[in-house]
């Protein structure tokens, strides 16, 4: 008798998957004409191209920099010791939730739910402070 060789189920379900099926995309591109009209809900507190305080730290320049970072701006605990640089998908996450994503942050804001006014903010954030 030979020996059956055995594969694992997942093993298969691997083989399968990769067997013709399309490659997965990669997430749409926010809109940044979209994100300027989204960005108005922010501009009551946050400066974005002069780099001044208003309510909230400047956001100039957000995207790549490390959190809490603003010399002068009176950052809560939570948000100076978090060790997160603003990515897109820290963004994304703090926007969506700021409470749940940095717990003990003092941003009096709610939350965005709409992951694509959160991805088009993004993409204005993205172009317009570089």
């Amino acid at each position: 008798m030979k020996p059956v060789a055995i594969v694992p189920a997942f093993l298969t379900l691997l083989l399968l998957a990769g067997n013709g099926a399309a490659p997965a995309k990669a997430a749409p591109a926010g809109d940044s004409s979209h994100g300027r009209q989204v960005f108005a809900r922010c501009a009551a507190c946050h400066d974005l191209n002069t780099g001044a305080t208003v309510l909230g730290p400047s956001l100039k320049g957000i995207v790549g920099r490390k959190a809490g970072a603003i010399a002068g701006y009176a950052y809560s605990p939570a948000l100076r010791g978090a060790d997160l640089v603003w990515s897109p998908a820290n963004l994304d996450a703090y926007i969506a939730s700021p409470t749940r994503f940095v717990p003990g942050t003092q941003m009096a804001f709610a939350g965005l739910p709409d992951a694509k006014d959160r991805a088009d903010l993004i993409a204005w954030l993205q172009t317009a402070t570089h």
